[in-house]
Protein backbone atom coordinates (compact mmCIF):
# COMPACT_ATOMS: atom_id res chain seq x y z
CA UNK A 1 0.00 0.00 0.00
CA UNK A 2 1.02 3.44 -0.72
CA UNK A 3 1.59 5.79 2.10
CA UNK A 4 -0.55 8.82 2.18
CA UNK A 5 1.04 11.98 3.23
CA UNK A 6 -0.55 14.12 5.86
CA UNK A 7 -1.61 17.50 4.70
CA UNK A 8 -0.22 20.18 6.84
CA UNK A 9 -3.00 22.71 7.34
CA UNK A 10 -2.07 26.04 8.72
CA UNK A 11 -5.05 26.63 11.03
CA UNK A 12 -3.96 30.17 11.78
CA UNK A 13 -4.35 31.28 8.17
CA UNK A 14 -7.69 29.62 7.31
CA UNK A 15 -10.54 31.80 6.19
CA UNK A 16 -12.93 31.82 9.17
CA UNK A 17 -14.16 35.34 8.48
CA UNK A 18 -16.77 34.16 5.98
CA UNK A 19 -18.29 31.86 8.59
CA UNK A 20 -18.17 34.51 11.33
CA UNK A 21 -20.07 37.00 9.16
CA UNK A 22 -22.83 34.50 8.63
CA UNK A 23 -24.13 34.21 12.18
CA UNK A 24 -26.21 31.11 12.69
CA UNK A 25 -28.70 31.06 15.53
CA UNK A 26 -29.42 27.56 16.75
CA UNK A 27 -32.86 27.00 18.18
CA UNK A 28 -33.67 23.84 20.06
CA UNK A 29 -36.57 21.64 19.09
CA UNK A 30 -38.11 22.20 22.50
CA UNK A 31 -38.03 25.97 22.03
CA UNK A 32 -39.68 25.67 18.64
CA UNK A 33 -42.42 23.51 20.20
CA UNK A 34 -42.92 26.00 23.06
CA UNK A 35 -43.25 28.86 20.58
CA UNK A 36 -45.73 26.88 18.49
CA UNK A 37 -47.77 26.05 21.60
CA UNK A 38 -47.80 29.73 22.66
CA UNK A 39 -49.07 30.73 19.21
CA UNK A 40 -51.72 28.03 19.39
CA UNK A 41 -52.88 29.42 22.76
CA UNK A 42 -52.96 32.91 21.26
CA UNK A 43 -55.13 31.53 18.48
CA UNK A 44 -57.40 29.91 21.07
CA UNK A 45 -57.84 33.27 22.82
CA UNK A 46 -58.74 34.83 19.49
CA UNK A 47 -61.29 32.10 18.78
CA UNK A 48 -62.95 32.71 22.16
CA UNK A 49 -63.52 36.42 21.40
CA UNK A 50 -66.84 37.69 20.14
CA UNK A 51 -67.24 39.47 16.79
CA UNK A 52 -67.11 43.00 18.25
CA UNK A 53 -63.81 42.36 20.07
CA UNK A 54 -62.37 40.49 17.09
CA UNK A 55 -62.97 43.55 14.90
CA UNK A 56 -60.71 45.62 17.18
CA UNK A 57 -57.73 43.34 16.53
CA UNK A 58 -55.61 43.78 13.38
CA UNK A 59 -55.96 40.43 11.62
CA UNK A 60 -55.24 39.34 8.06
CA UNK A 61 -58.26 38.17 6.06
CA UNK A 62 -57.08 34.56 5.86
CA UNK A 63 -56.52 34.40 9.61
CA UNK A 64 -59.88 36.05 10.33
CA UNK A 65 -61.66 33.49 8.14
CA UNK A 66 -59.88 30.64 9.92
CA UNK A 67 -60.89 32.05 13.33
CA UNK A 68 -64.52 32.48 12.29
CA UNK A 69 -64.56 28.90 11.01
CA UNK A 70 -63.07 27.61 14.27
CA UNK A 71 -65.83 29.39 16.19
CA UNK A 72 -68.40 27.29 14.33
CA UNK A 73 -66.60 23.95 14.68
CA UNK A 74 -66.65 21.48 17.56
CA UNK A 75 -64.40 18.85 19.12
CA UNK A 76 -61.72 17.31 16.86
CA UNK A 77 -62.43 19.60 13.92
CA UNK A 78 -61.97 22.62 16.19
CA UNK A 79 -58.70 21.21 17.52
CA UNK A 80 -57.36 20.78 13.98
CA UNK A 81 -58.52 24.29 13.07
CA UNK A 82 -56.68 25.67 16.12
CA UNK A 83 -53.53 23.90 14.89
CA UNK A 84 -54.03 25.58 11.51
CA UNK A 85 -54.52 28.99 13.14
CA UNK A 86 -51.26 28.45 15.05
CA UNK A 87 -49.54 27.67 11.76
CA UNK A 88 -50.91 30.87 10.20
CA UNK A 89 -49.72 32.87 13.22
CA UNK A 90 -46.18 31.51 12.76
CA UNK A 91 -45.98 33.20 9.37
CA UNK A 92 -47.11 36.68 10.43
CA UNK A 93 -46.10 39.37 12.88
CA UNK A 94 -47.95 38.59 16.12
CA UNK A 95 -46.86 41.57 18.26
CA UNK A 96 -49.68 43.90 17.08
CA UNK A 97 -52.22 41.13 17.63
CA UNK A 98 -50.87 40.38 21.12
CA UNK A 99 -50.86 44.10 22.04
CA UNK A 100 -54.47 44.55 20.93
CA UNK A 101 -55.51 41.45 22.86
CA UNK A 102 -53.69 42.69 25.98
CA UNK A 103 -55.50 46.02 25.71
CA UNK A 104 -58.86 44.25 25.56
CA UNK A 105 -58.03 42.09 28.57
CA UNK A 106 -56.61 45.03 30.51
CA UNK A 107 -59.77 47.06 29.84
CA UNK A 108 -61.78 44.33 31.52
CA UNK A 109 -59.38 44.32 34.49
CA UNK A 110 -59.64 48.11 34.79
CA UNK A 111 -63.43 47.92 34.83
CA UNK A 112 -63.31 45.26 37.54
CA UNK A 113 -60.96 47.42 39.61
CA UNK A 114 -63.29 50.42 39.21
CA UNK A 115 -66.28 48.36 40.39
CA UNK A 116 -64.36 47.18 43.46
CA UNK A 117 -63.34 50.76 44.19
CA UNK A 118 -66.98 51.88 43.95
CA UNK A 119 -68.07 49.12 46.35
CA UNK A 120 -65.48 50.24 48.89
CA UNK A 121 -66.51 53.87 48.45
CA UNK A 122 -70.17 52.95 49.01
CA UNK A 123 -69.33 51.09 52.22
CA UNK A 124 -67.22 54.01 53.43
CA UNK A 125 -70.00 56.52 52.70
CA UNK A 126 -72.51 54.44 54.68
CA UNK A 127 -70.21 53.89 57.66
CA UNK A 128 -68.48 57.29 57.89
CA UNK A 129 -70.16 60.73 57.80
CA UNK A 130 -66.85 62.54 57.15
CA UNK A 131 -66.39 60.47 53.98
CA UNK A 132 -69.61 61.99 52.59
CA UNK A 133 -68.20 65.54 52.94
CA UNK A 134 -64.89 64.52 51.39
CA UNK A 135 -66.71 62.83 48.51
CA UNK A 136 -68.75 65.98 47.81
CA UNK A 137 -65.57 68.09 47.86
CA UNK A 138 -64.05 65.80 45.21
CA UNK A 139 -67.27 65.53 43.19
CA UNK A 140 -69.20 68.81 43.39
CA UNK A 141 -71.49 67.74 40.52
CA UNK A 142 -73.02 64.99 42.70
CA UNK A 143 -76.62 65.42 43.85
CA UNK A 144 -76.10 66.06 47.56
CA UNK A 145 -79.71 65.53 48.69
CA UNK A 146 -80.29 62.37 46.67
CA UNK A 147 -77.06 60.77 47.84
CA UNK A 148 -77.67 61.77 51.47
CA UNK A 149 -81.18 60.26 51.28
CA UNK A 150 -79.80 57.00 49.83
CA UNK A 151 -77.13 56.78 52.55
CA UNK A 152 -79.68 57.31 55.35
CA UNK A 153 -81.99 54.70 53.80
CA UNK A 154 -79.12 52.23 53.53
CA UNK A 155 -78.19 52.83 57.18
CA UNK A 156 -81.80 52.17 58.24
CA UNK A 157 -81.96 49.01 56.12
CA UNK A 158 -78.76 47.76 57.67
CA UNK A 159 -79.97 48.48 61.23
CA UNK A 160 -83.34 46.77 60.63
CA UNK A 161 -81.91 43.83 58.62
CA UNK A 162 -84.04 44.69 55.60
CA UNK A 163 -83.15 43.89 51.99
CA UNK A 164 -80.37 46.23 50.76
CA UNK A 165 -82.34 48.22 48.16
CA UNK A 166 -80.81 51.64 48.93
CA UNK A 167 -77.41 49.97 49.30
CA UNK A 168 -77.62 48.86 45.65
CA UNK A 169 -79.01 52.21 44.54
CA UNK A 170 -75.97 53.99 46.01
CA UNK A 171 -73.72 51.74 43.97
CA UNK A 172 -75.69 52.44 40.77
CA UNK A 173 -75.64 56.19 41.45
CA UNK A 174 -71.86 56.18 42.08
CA UNK A 175 -71.32 54.09 38.93
CA UNK A 176 -73.32 56.53 36.78
CA UNK A 177 -71.49 59.47 38.34
CA UNK A 178 -68.04 57.97 37.69
CA UNK A 179 -68.86 56.94 34.12
CA UNK A 180 -69.95 60.51 33.28
CA UNK A 181 -66.48 61.81 34.22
Amino acid sequence: MAKRGKKNIDWDNTDWDAEEQEEIIWVSKSEIKRDAEALKKLGEKLVNLNKAKLDKIPLEDKLLEAIELAQRLQKEAKRRQLQYIGKLLRNIEVEPIQEALDKLENKHNQQQALLHKLEMLRDTLIDNDDAFTQFLDQHPEADRQHLRHLIRSAQKEKAQNKPPKAYREIFQYLKELMLEE
